[in-house]
This record gives C-alpha cells, structure tokens and sequence, in this order.
C-alpha cells in the first residue's frame, strides 16, 4: 500500500512539473507586479484610445508648467532687466497661454482633473527669482526655467512615443514644440550654465557612459562621406520650418467641444 502510494505521489509530481513547463509563456505578462499588470490596473479606455497613467501625468504636468511658468515670465517682464531676459519672458508666456488652453480642453475631453496652483516645489522656485536681485536674478531666472524645460522634454518624448491617446499624442507634440522654444530662447540669453545642468544629469545617473571612444588629440578621423538617397529620388521637403536657433510654434487653434473657453 505504502509502495502504491509512493509511486502516485511520485506520478502526479511529474504531472505537475510537466503542466507547468508547459503553461505558456506568455501568460505570465499578466501577473500582478509586470509592466504589462501595470500598464492595465492603471489604464482606462476613452473615445480617443486608452488614457494610461503616464498620459494622465503628462497632462497634469503641462498644466503645471503654465501655472508657475507664466507668472515667471509676468514677472521678468515687469522688471525687464535686459531684452534677452523680456525675449525669454515673452516666448513663456506666449507658449504656456497658449499651451495651457489647448491643455485644459484636452483634459476636459478625458476627464482629467487639473491643479490650480503650482506645486511645492515651482512655488519655491518663484520665490527665489522673487528674492534675486541684479546678476543673480537673471542667473536664478535663466537657470531655474532651463532646467524645469530640460527635464520634463524626455518626459514628453516618451509618452508621445507610447502613448495610444490620440488627444494626448497631439498634446504631447504641441508641448515639445512649446518646450524646444523655450529651451532655445533661454539659452539665447548667454546665461545657461551647461555645466551645473551636466554635473546635475550626471549626479541622478546610474549607468556607465557609452559611446563611441573619446578622440584622441592631433590625430585627424577621417572625413565620414554624405548620406543620401540613391537613384533619380527628387523630395521637396525642408528640414526644418525656421531659421537656425529658432522654433516654429505657429499651429491651428484647438477645437473646443466641451466648451471650455466659453
């Protein structure tokens, strides 16, 4: 009896290994904890395509942006302490006016609630151009906004690039646009300090730098030969819609169907 029972434990022990080698694979992207649970608990579904968490995020933050981004520029406007600084103040708020409506429509349509200040730490950043004075002002100015732009640009690449909203698809380009011109003006300034922004990029880095070797000093590369299309292929595109060192922000008004503008 104790044999028997031996040898069916020893049996259905093998059935189960068999089964779950055999459970396929695929089924294991649902399990709670993988990106794929992630992605899904987070995840509603709209007329526009499916709004995830991420998209939500991106559309909270456009609206933050605008919120301590505006008064910032009001407020170099009033002071004007140079015209590369009223330029750059100009460009804020001109983009995040506009930037803001279209932002405030979009998360109407998907039910996105908004905040109406901004957050702990853009108001700290406020209060320090607040206290500058002269010099300081115009680096604290500057350096603050060029950063705040640096880091949420990737952010929005990144939900343009994955998300299946279409509203917030077009956002996140519109907010690109807004950003890379920003980013632009302020550096037009003169008073963008790369090497604060690099030592902060690389002090929040984990990985080890890639890359192509450094180059080695006096030793010429040779010269890398044209790219180009091969055959008789005429296009008639141009590669960029303004000027160098400017950005074209020119685009339709939005459509306002849930009457957010009234």
């Amino acid at each position: 009896m104790r044999r028997i029972n031996g040898t069916a434990l020893i049996i259905a022990a093998l059935v189960a290994t068999v089964g779950a080698l055999a459970f396929p694979v695929w089924s294991y992207a649902d399990r709670s904890g993988t990106g794929q649970a992630n992605l899904a608990a987070g995840t509603v579904n709209t007329r526009w395509g499916p709004l995830t968490a991420s998209d939500r995020d991106l559309i909270v933050r456009v609206r933050l942006a605008g919120l301590w981004e505006l008064p910032a520029g009001q407020q170099a406007m009033e002071r004007a302490p140079s015209e590369a600084i009223k330029e750059a103040a100009d460009h804020l708020i001109v983009g995040h006016t506009d930037l803001d409506k279209r932002v405030r429509i979009v998360a109407a349509q998907l039910g996105v609630e908004l905040p109406n200040q901004p957050n702990e730490q853009q108001q700290g950043w406020l209060q320090e151009m607040t206290a500058a004075t002269g010099a300081d002002y115009e680096y604290k100015f500057v350096n603050l906004l060029r950063s705040a732009h640096g880091k949420i640009f990737p952010a929005i690449g990144a939900v343009r690039n994955s998300t299946r909203n279409t509203l917030v698809r077009q956002l996140a380009s519109d907010a690109n646009q807004t950003v890379l011109d920003h980013i632009t003006v302020l550096e037009k300034t003169g008073k963008v300090d790369f090497d604060a922004i690099a030592n902060d990029m690389a002090n929040g880095s984990t990985a080890s730098p890639s890359g192509p070797p450094p180059p080695v000093p006096g030793q010429p590369v040779p010269s890398a030969p044209a790219a180009g299309p091969s055959g008789d292929i005429r296009a008639t595109s141009r590669p960029s819609p303004g000027a160098p060192g400017t950005v074209n922000t020119s685009r339709p008004d939005p459509v306002d169907s849930e009457g957010v503008l009234q």
